[in-house]
């Protein structure tokens, strides 16, 4: 099994993630989900191999789930669910596969977990927090 990203190359986190992958030596398949958009089944498939549920998975900034009202406590995950299917930017990102896991990718080293293979150091997050040195040392 390869490495698979639910990836959106406009979200920092989600760039050094695939960034982090590819120093790795994997070659990822690449998902842009905002494009492609998500079915239910795929939904629920992730967030039960990652240990989500639709409000944990609900990306509340830089989205509509505030305009949409899915905000609000009372709110079911079938109705955040439904939203996610017709918004695929309510899904928190990046969503990474791998043969070691599926994890949501938020803070970028959550991925480190994922790779067979460290990258080589130096390499950081995006903000420029040091992630593993010179020796390839896993620092964060």
């Amino acid at each position: 099994m390869s490495i698979v990203i639910h990836h959106n190359p406009e979200c920092g986190t989600s760039r050094n993630v695939l960034a982090i992958i590819e120093a790795s030596g994997a070659t990822p398949v690449v998902i842009p989900y905002l494009e492609t958009g998500w079915t239910r089944p795929q939904l629920l498939g992730l967030f039960a191999a990652a240990g989500l549920t639709p409000r944990t998975a609900l990306r509340t900034t830089k989205s509509p789930a505030a305009e949409l009202g899915l905000l609000d406590p009372s709110v079911s995950d079938d109705a955040i669910l439904a939203a996610m299917l017709d918004h695929p930017v309510l899904v928190n990102r990046p969503i990474v596969c791998s043969p070691k896991g599926v994890r949501l990718c938020r803070p970028s080293e959550t991925v480190l977990d994922l790779l067979g293979n460290l990258p080589p150091g130096p390499m950081e997050k995006e903000d420029g927090t040091p992630l593993i040195d010179a020796e390839g040392n896993r620092l964060a």
